[in-house]
């Protein structure tokens, strides 16, 4: 029996070592998806979005660069899964529903848990990029609501 137990763990550990060598790594060439610019029912402003990677069974999220010209921000939104902000570029602003907005600046990162109501996007002055990761569940990613207002956007 002590045999038989030792055996089916040593074979759980060769399959499972298997299984992850039988994946390999994976570049997608700079450049080879097409920029887009962000839809007026989701942006507000001059928005760029670069996708960088595809959602997988193994990533569970979606992956982009994008790029806020000064004064451009997203729709108010929620994430089913949550998502990741990594800002690289310039000076930007997030705000969680009934919170006061927050600067956010290079190399910060900014979690957005699931559900949370927001808005994200440059400030009145500066342009911002940040590499978004949004977490999939059930196949979606995004929750889009109604836009963010000049005063919402402008309130201090």
């Amino acid at each position: 029996m002590k045999n038989s137990m030792v055996a089916a763990i040593a074979s759980l550990v060769l399959l499972s070592g298997v299984s992850a060598h039988a994946q390999s790594i994976r570049i997608t060439p700079n450049g080879s998806t097409p920029s887009a610019i962000g839809a007026p029912a989701n942006f507000s402003g001059h928005v760029v979005v670069d996708p960088l990677f595809p959602a997988t069974d193994e990533t569970r999220a979606t992956t982009g660069l994008v790029a806020f010209a000064p004064g451009a921000r997203t729709a108010w939104h929620t994430h089913p899964a949550g998502q990741l902000l990594i800002v690289t570029v310039g000076k930007g602003w997030v705000q969680e529903e009934g919170q006061p907005r927050r600067e956010i600046n290079p190399g910060d990162v900014v979690w957005i848990p699931a559900d949370v109501k927001h808005w994200h996007g440059a400030t009145d002055s500066n342009g911002m990029s940040h590499v978004a990761v949004s977490y999939m569940r059930d196949g979606k990613n995004v929750d889009w609501m109604e836009l963010v207002t000049d005063e919402q956007y402008n309130a201090r």
